[in-house]
């Protein structure tokens, strides 16, 4: 299980982050953090598994789904390759309330 970081302490380090959008494509029509990129799980995985955002290690990530789950498998994901991430505790259903 990944670290997580809360709504208030992401919006207070937010740039201290490359925020990651793990939900599908039709889920962030609803909406998504501002400045987030979509990348949904199973493509993360693969792109973990690829060495596809490998030029990306230096950077601090911070994953979300709709209310956590698959946002702490990604950054679970990520961390087991070496990056360091987090998860945003309770989603975007969370970063929206």
């Amino acid at each position: 299980m990944s670290d997580s970081i809360t709504n208030d302490e992401l919006k207070q380090n937010i740039t201290n982050y490359t925020i990651i959008d793990v939900r599908e494509i039709d889920e962030v029509e609803n909406g998504t953090i501002e400045n987030s990129q979509n990348m949904p799980l199973g493509l993360l995985i693969r792109n973990v598994k690829q060495g596809k955002i490998s030029a990306q290690q230096d950077k601090k990530f911070c994953t979300f789904c709709a209310s956590g789950y698959r946002g702490n498998i990604a950054a679970d994901e990520l961390n087991k390759a070496g990056f360091t991430a987090v998860n945003l505790e309770g989603g975007f259903m969370a970063w929206r309330n």
